[in-house]
């Protein structure tokens, strides 16, 4: 029933006491955000500067879309150091890179999960920790790459190197002193393969690919004591072979100047490089200095480890790819018989001035000839090189008398490896 006054007045219900506004949990949280009320706060601040910037990039690329029609563009300007741009492109990448860090397992969670596969399946434990070595690789090298383009510049793959160093059991005893040297090296390689077109940054994807990845990674494995020296020497990552580049160039370099003339490159390999071939070194792979004349030319320490790398890899795309400019006296994209015979005649000086026996040249011709099997019978290219899996060997005979001295004695060289197997 309703019960009022008997003056007919209706009497309000008691108010709820309402709690001050500062002793909320809400009212607490929001002024976290947003700051003291005089301002916003920085959190609230970058919010709304992010979408700004993001309100902006959509109006901007409407409005190219619509004065380009359906031309799509090409090229889009980086922001500048130190923009709000920049800085929110660096904090989400941060994050991106922090998330897929901590998806990966530790040390210690990755060997408790092994055990347990182990007792109840069976398993490649290479493919399993190669997959998760693989993905922190990519994680780090992407936390440096300060452009975020996906590639890696030289200073950018040396500092990613600098950081394994302390993880790689051959390498923690590195001197200090050796440490910028043996990075700078070992860098290289990396571009050598991984950037073909010497643009001076390679892609990221293809260094985890790469066999330059795989080749570093088993400086993980095991001690350098338990390593053979053979091993060492034939690992590029190594220190001893680190080393030994370095004691090359400084033993070939005679007048100290931290580059090699012809005549010091001459000395390489004890001689045996015909004279053509490192003209022709020069005339493809060292660039001119500034102001200086064709002869004035000297090789840096860089174009030096190109020259060693493809040396070393004749038998790769990258290494023959690097031989094949200097065969191609014309610069034509292919060898006639007549360049065989201009290459091939060093070699037979050489050859002759070991005391070695008299031969023909035009016989070695038509043998490199029936080696490559060239599709076109009048000319040779890089294509037929790669193609007929002999092209390091060939390489070798029209450069090096001791390659093919190698040649020439093959099936007593390879008797000599199946001896010590048979006894």
């Amino acid at each position: 029933m309703y019960s009022g006054s008997s003056d007919g007045e209706a009497h309000d219900p008691p108010q709820r006491k309402i709690p001050p506004a500062s002793s909320m949990l809400w009212v607490r949280n929001l002024r976290r955000f947003i700051g003291s009320g005089a301002g916003l706060g920085s959190e609230a601040l970058m919010e709304l500067e992010t979408k700004r910037i993001l309100l902006d990039i959509f109006k901007e690329k409407q409005k190219k879309s619509a004065e380009a029609g359906t031309i799509p563009s090409f090229y889009k300007k980086k922001p500048e150091e130190g923009s709000i741009s920049h800085r929110v492109q660096r904090l989400a990448k941060y994050r991106f890179l922090k998330k897929q860090s901590d998806l990966l397992l530790n040390a210690d969670d990755l060997d408790a999960m092994w055990v347990c596969l182990r007792e109840n399946c069976v398993i490649d434990d290479a493919t399993g920790a190669e997959k998760v070595s693989l993905t922190q690789a990519r994680i780090d090298m992407s936390e440096l790459d300060e452009d975020s383009d996906g590639f890696l510049q030289p200073h950018e793959m040396e500092a990613y190197i600098r950081g394994l160093i302390p993880n790689l059991a051959q390498l923690r005893d590195m001197p200090e002193a050796f440490v910028q040297m043996y990075c700078r090296i070992a860098a290289h390689k990396f571009f050598f393969f991984c950037d073909p077109h010497r643009r001076g940054k390679a892609c990221i994807k293809k260094v985890l690919l790469s066999n330059c990845l795989q080749e570093l990674m088993e400086l993980h494995q095991e001690s350098e004591e338990e390593v053979t020296d053979t091993e060492q020497a034939e690992n590029w990552f190594s220190l001893t072979s680190a080393q030994r580049i370095c004691d090359m160039f400084l033993a070939l370099d005679k007048d100290a100047s931290g580059s090699l003339s012809k005549q010091e490159l001459r000395e390489y390999a004890d001689g045996t490089l015909t004279e053509i071939f490192i003209e022709r070194v020069f005339d493809e792979h060292v660039r001119r200095g500034k102001g200086g004349s064709g002869n004035a030319r000297e090789m840096s320490f860089e174009s030096f480890l190109d020259f060693v790398l493809a040396l070393e890899n004749k038998d790769t795309p990258e290494g023959l790819t690097y031989l094949f400019r200097c065969l191609d006296l014309q610069g034509r994209g292919y060898l006639t018989t007549a360049d065989i015979h201009s290459l091939f005649r060093d070699v037979h000086h050489k050859w002759i001035e070991g005391g070695n026996y008299e031969l023909c040249i035009e016989d070695v011709r038509d043998e490199v000839w029936d080696m490559v099997k060239p599709a076109d019978p009048l000319k040779i290219t890089l294509a037929d090189l790669l193609a007929c899996k002999q092209g390091g060997t060939v390489a070798s005979m029209l450069i090096d008398v001791r390659g093919f001295w190698a040649h020439d004695n093959r099936e007593n060289l390879l008797q000599e490896e199946e001896e010590p197997e048979e006894e």
